[in-house]
């Protein structure tokens, strides 16, 4: 399951170099239900979504590099590239007495292996993207949470601008049919 909250951005974070970056590009085989293809630095995977804004089932195979690029030529619409940089949240706040250790080691080791998602017992990341042309400037910070509680009950950090979460304009199966 996939539980995350989406946020357009105020401002940069500072020493932006000092996080890991992923080199992402993906294509969308079909939009409803999402089938998607993805090239994260060197590594590939064929993602199924379920419907959702919030929460929403995941699945994910990995596929090899002729597999992938295959898979590529037969997408439909836009192919999206984005920089991925991975930030952890050092003390996440919370509202309704949530804690995050508690609800963390609920997560059960989320941990994707190919996102570069940090729910574990040391806390939250953000996974900023900055997308490339035609998208750019576009920039979404993404957070992931071990329960839909979790997730409602975060406070936004202060260089977040708008929750979007529940924007289907801003889901990239939805930006990958927009026209230009």
């Amino acid at each position: 399951m996939e539980i995350e909250r989406k946020f357009t951005v105020k401002k940069m974070p500072e020493n932006l170099a000092q996080y890991p970056c992923h080199v992402i590009e993906q294509a969308y085989l079909n939009t409803d239900p999402v089938v998607r293809v993805r090239r994260q630095d060197d590594d590939y995977y064929m993602t199924y979504k379920g419907k959702g804004l919030l929460a929403r089932e995941e699945y994910n195979l990995p596929l090899n590099e002729t597999a992938y690029y295959h898979l590529r030529e037969k997408a439909d619409g836009n192919i999206i590239s984005k920089k991925r940089y991975v930030i952890p949240i050092a003390d996440p706040k919370f509202t309704d007495g949530i804690s995050l250790p508690a609800a963390a080691a609920d997560a059960a080791d989320g941990v994707s292996p190919y996102a570069g998602q940090c729910i574990d017992s040391s806390g939250l990341c953000v996974e900023l993207d900055v997308f490339e042309p035609p998208f750019a400037p576009l920039i979404i910070a993404e957070v992931e949470f071990p329960s839909e509680e979790t997730a409602n009950a975060f406070i936004p950090l202060d260089w977040f601008d708008q929750d979007v979460t529940n924007d289907p304009a801003y889901h990239n199966s939805n930006m990958s049919r927009r026209s230009f």
